[in-house]
């Protein structure tokens, strides 16, 4: 069984492993933590976010604001080239959220378990990596950055121990690693401190991409320069990562049939159900220990209030992340009767944007099982009523570890048996990178 992930730093970001060779007195006061000084307040990360793109704070006055942005096409680069290349160090930010060191704020990020919501941590790193990359893109004679910087993906999430104490400090560090000409790669590490000193808690990997004032066309972004083969290590693993995730799009079950080992695979399945008496391809039989794909699923439904949206006046991602988490985790805690614990978040993409007022449905569905693992695969879509039409805007993959040992899970029909298939992909990858590390 999967306890808790062990990295060695030597795979981390050297930034990152000169800070964790600190250590930091608890019993000190934090350093200052206003605007413009290291590290930032956790809840002046999104201030910082709308300074930069001159964002409203009142829902009341988001299209003067928006029709404002629109002026800031002029400072955008027409090549590359023309912007000053940034190294790695140029973005590193870090954030604090003083969960120890001021309990007034602890409430917001408090389960019933007495640990700490990881749906909250997502919404955290979500705004990050957008901050990481205005930081890259930053010019110091523009008052207001041109550029729309949105999460394209999320490449993939990791977490070291599946418990996040309530009453420690948590920091946040990152910066961007990769840079093709309109998206940038984030690496985020999220740590506690313990006994003077921060663990590392979560990895994230983030895509985000540059586009124009008005949210519509693609925007060119810094160039990124390496210093140093660590920098370059780095770097070319951003190169491999965009590269597997082509990979893995091209053998998408949307695009391609299964492999021959994956249908032998469907196929023992689909024997293993057969009634033995009838003799017959229609009669089917749940075999011990099984439950059937269709009784294991969950829905929700949100209204998108102004509440919830993000600078650019669309439903912020991060919520998006944490709405699906919680269904997700319901999902797998009502399926292994136990509480279940998120070791791997995988393979989120962002396919189109959430208007605010829209009705949002998330469909949580548990897709593959492994010993006491559950792969839960979330499906959001919005509806328009107008049109009366469904359109997906973020397919989500979490894998959970049951305390106890949970039911196989069975698919009945060939759509189920494809997304056991998918289920498996992503199962093996999460796990992949667990055993890599």
């Amino acid at each position: 069984m999967l306890a808790r992930r062990w990295f060695s730093l030597s795979k981390t970001n050297p930034i990152l492993v000169r800070m964790l060779t600190s250590t930091t007195n608890s019993s000190k006061p934090l350093p200052n933590m206003h605007e413009g000084h290291l590290p930032i307040h956790v809840n002046n990360v999104r201030n910082k976010l709308r300074s930069i793109v001159g964002a409203s704070t009142n829902w009341r006055d988001h299209v003067q604001a928006m029709d404002e942005r629109k002026a800031l096409h002029t400072l955008l680069a027409k090549n590359q080239a023309d912007l000053p290349p940034r190294k790695m160090r140029d973005s590193y930010i870090e954030v604090i959220l003083p969960l120890g060191s001021q309990p007034e704020i602890r409430e917001k990020y408090l389960n019933v378990n007495n640990t700490v919501r990881f749906g909250r941590i997502l919404e955290d790193l979500d705004s990050l990596g957008v901050l990481i990359c205005y930081t890259h893109t930053k010019h110091e004679a523009v008052q207001k950055s041109p550029l729309s910087i949105v999460t394209a993906l999320v490449d993939k999430i990791g977490l070291w121990k599946t418990v996040i104490h309530p009453d420690c400090d948590i920091k946040f560090t990152g910066n961007v690693t990769w840079v093709g000409r309109t998206s940038m790669e984030v690496k985020m590490h999220v740590l506690q401190l313990h006994n003077d000193v921060y663990c590392p808690l979560v990895d994230a990997t983030f895509v985000m991409v540059a586009r124009d004032p008005e949210n519509k066309r693609p925007a060119f972004v810094n160039p990124l320069i390496p210093e140093g083969p660590e920098d370059e290590k780095i770097f070319n693993e951003g190169e491999l990562n965009k590269m597997r995730r082509t990979d893995f799009n091209k053998a998408s079950l949307l695009k391609m049939a299964p492999t021959a080992e994956e249908r032998t695979i469907i196929h023992n399945m689909f024997l293993n159900t057969l009634d033995a008496k009838t003799v017959s391809f229609r009669s089917r039989v749940l075999p011990p220990n099984s439950v059937w794909m269709e009784d294991a699923k969950l829905k929700g439904l949100e209204i998108c209030h102004p509440q919830e949206r993000n600078i650019f006046n669309r439903i912020f991602g991060g919520f998006l992340m944490r709405k699906a988490y919680e269904l997700g985790w319901a999902t797998a805690c009502s399926y292994g009767s136990s509480r279940p614990y998120v070791i791997a978040v995988d393979d989120i993409m962002f396919q189109r944007p959430v208007e605010i007022g829209s009705l949002l449905f998330f469909s949580s569905q548990v897709c593959y099982t492994e010993e006491n693992f559950i792969q839960v695969r979330v499906h959001s879509e919005v509806y328009n009523s107008d049109t009366r039409q469904h359109h997906t805007t973020n397919v989500f993959h979490f894998t959970f570890m049951s305390e106890n040992q949970i039911p196989q899970i069975v698919p009945k029909t060939y759509g189920e048996s494809m997304l056991y298939l998918d289920g498996k992909r992503h199962f093996n990858s999460a796990m992949k990178e667990t055993r890599a590390s």
